[in-house]
């Protein structure tokens, strides 16, 4: 329950805002893992795939529930993200519109980003494949990051590649 808290803590819009739901719905889908008999899962599972179908319809979120998602994910604005069931999210990092956290394609089809903690991912970027984000990471809108990025690297561009940060003087 204490993640819960803190992941509504985390959304600027709090209850009001459309990816709170969307990972609401993952945190339950998830939390049925625990419990090991089937019998007593299977009502559970059928539940999850009727809020995670209407997640996916009313939220534009998918999120998969064998992801492994840490504390006080903030999803800002809602609308086409995916977020792969291989995928794994670090603490405290912020997902805007329109991204996807994927595989790269059948030779791969457990190939997803691994996610450091306070990374923010910018509207619209795309990271493919069995890749690796340290932390305290910025990616750009429309970045697609294909590769390996360092703790504190800034990076944006197709492919992605570090960003120099401005000088001042």
């Amino acid at each position: 329950m204490n993640i819960i808290l803190e992941d509504i803590k985390a959304q600027r819009e709090g209850l009001m805002g459309i990816g709170i739901w969307a990972l609401l719905v993952y945190r339950f889908g998830h939390a049925r893992f625990r419990v090991r008999n089937k019998v007593v899962r299977a009502p559970w599972t059928l539940v999850y795939l009727v809020l995670n179908r209407l997640a996916e319809i009313l939220c534009g979120i998918s999120i998969g529930s064998t992801a492994c998602i840490g504390r006080r994910l903030s999803i800002e604005h809602h609308g086409c993200i995916v977020v792969h069931g291989a995928s794994v999210i670090g603490d405290d990092c912020l997902i805007r519109h329109g991204v996807t956290l994927g595989n790269t394609g059948y030779d791969d089809p457990l190939g997803a980003p691994t996610i450091g903690s306070r990374v923010q991912i910018g509207a619209g970027a795309k990271l493919l494949g069995r890749i690796t984000i340290g932390n305290d990471v910025i990616i750009g809108a429309n970045a697609v990051v294909i590769r390996d990025v360092p703790d504190k690297a800034v990076v944006g561009g197709v492919p992605a590649r570090p960003l120099n940060p401005k000088t001042k003087g």
